[in-house]
């Protein structure tokens, strides 16, 4: 198993995007706010992005809030850090501003399919992470963006964002509700009708006349910008591929994050995505003494305190050994459990880099403790 030394990747002058993946619940936000942290500390401009709705990252950083703005952490030494979380619709109205005319913006803005669309449409947080990402490269004010990326599989969709935008501009109906918008009125109804059969006029009947206007009138005002969107995308796709960009894959020792993990891995593979290694977070360690022997520890004091008993001697602090033992016996047996996961899952990827991180005794709320963190990220 080679030895991942997060704390060099994102010193690497070389390095200039790190994306973070993992399944929910496995101190993935924690871990990307400690690494922007140990980058920062190395005298790098950086921001980290989050893209996860949870407020731990802000409150990690001593901020009281975050959205679309990078807002500066405070304290950190001698280089800077920002911190910032998407805003899925703010994005949005900001590549619609950019790519259109004061009157078209206000056009697509007032449009109902726009509303929904730009706040909770299905793939839509996933391709303005895209753009948000494209746009920090852009400015060229960073010399490390370390992104957070969602909890679950979910995590890797901006990877289909171009895909799926290609397929969404080129499908039947995109062609249909575009081709006739500019006739309006009954002239609408008629291709729409001629066009799609009883298809239409069953959707006619479901969602009425006005809400079809609506919906070609909105295809039409964004028609002129969809090759904007679908260059940018794929900019920013082949960005993710090229040398200065680090794939992170975060888990923890058990078996359904360790699946995850390896599904990201093979995926990352399968997109030729340059895979930094793997993160194994949160293990639990104890002294050499193992569990086994710990309880056998355990049960020769219990035996002995059982004679002393019999016999008429008090043995209070047999019977504190015997509990401290005990939980010892427990306690080792956990941290068994995660080595033997963690051995498992880098001899199913031997090539991947690989780091565990101890659990701490309490949870990160401050810069101190993500300091920590940042000390037990490198090798």
């Amino acid at each position: 198993m080679s030895q991942l030394d997060v704390a060099a990747l994102v010193r690497d002058p070389l390095t200039r995007v790190v994306v973070t993946c993992g399944s929910g619940g496995v101190g993935k936000t924690t871990t990307a706010a400690a690494m922007a942290l140990i980058g920062a500390q190395a005298g790098r401009r950086t921001v980290v992005l989050t893209i996860d709705p949870a407020r731990r990252l802000a409150q990690s950083m001593g901020l009281t809030e975050l959205d679309n703005t990078p807002r500066e952490v405070h304290g950190v030494g001698d280089g800077q850090l920002f911190a910032m979380m998407l805003d899925m619709k703010r994005t949005f109205d900001d590549v619609v501003l950019e790519n259109s005319t004061p009157d078209r913006a206000e056009q697509i803005f007032s449009n109902p399919f726009y509303q929904s669309l730009s706040s909770s449409f299905a793939g839509t947080q996933e391709y303005m992470a895209m753009e948000k990402l494209g746009q920090l490269v852009a400015q060229n004010e960073w010399d490390l963006i370390v992104v957070d990326t969602p909890p679950s599989r979910s995590a890797l969709d901006f990877l289909d964002a171009p895909n799926r935008l290609s397929r969404f501009l080129d499908g039947r109906m995109i062609k249909l509700l575009t081709a006739p918008a500019k006739a309006g009125g009954k002239a609408y109804l008629k291709v729409v009708t001629v066009s799609v059969g009883m298809m239409a006029r069953v959707f006619t009947k479901v969602i009425g006349n006005d809400l079809l206007n609506d919906l070609s009138t909105f295809v039409s005002a964004l028609e002129s910008m969809f090759g904007g969107f679908r260059e940018r995308a794929q900019q920013t796709y082949e960005l993710l591929k090229q040398p200065g960009t680090a794939f992170v894959v975060v888990a923890a020792p058990e078996p359904d994050a360790l699946r995850e993990a390896s599904y990201f891995v093979a995926r990352l593979s399968e997109e030729s995505m340059p895979l930094a290694g793997v993160i194994v977070n949160r293990t639990r360690v104890t002294s050499p003494v193992t569990g086994a022997k710990a309880l056998t520890a355990a049960r020769a004091d219990a035996a002995a305190d059982a004679l002393a008993e019999k016999a008429g001697d008090a043995a209070p602090a047999v019977d504190l050994a015997l509990a401290a033992l005990r939980v010892h016996s427990e306690v080792a047996g956990a941290a068994e459990h995660d080595a033997r996961m963690t051995k498992r899952f880098s001899s199913a990827h031997p090539a991947v880099p690989l780091v565990a991180v101890p659990a701490l005794a309490a949870d990160v709320h401050d810069l101190a403790g993500l300091a920590t963190i940042g000390e037990l990220l490198g090798a």
